[in-house]
């Protein structure tokens, strides 16, 4: 495995750690909490976290979890189904 990769993966893991310690935190109705929850890498450069079947959110919410990502990232919310939604995060890795 190159030195890049071990460096993406333990920024992947320090993502995943400050997420589970910190959502309780600022998602106190549970709205990406305890959702189906998926870490996808793209090209080895980008970190996109999706987070399925979430009632709705607010924008305190969204604001808090890139408090929590901490790096720069962009979140989009798009439509699933009439009463859920997708909420993706995506953070460069680099």
């Amino acid at each position: 495995m190159s030195d890049r990769a071990v460096g993406a993966s333990e920024r992947i893991s320090a993502i995943q750690q400050r997420l589970a310690a910190g959502l309780a935190k600022i998602d106190p109705h549970h709205r990406l909490l305890g959702r189906p929850l998926s870490y996808r890498v793209i090209d080895g450069r980008t970190l996109e976290i999706t987070y399925r079947d979430v009632a709705g959110i607010a924008e305190a919410e969204v604001l808090g979890v890139k408090r929590i990502l901490g790096r720069d990232c962009y979140c989009t919310v798009a439509p699933q189904t009439a009463e859920s939604v997708t909420v993706r995060f995506v953070i460069p890795l680099e």
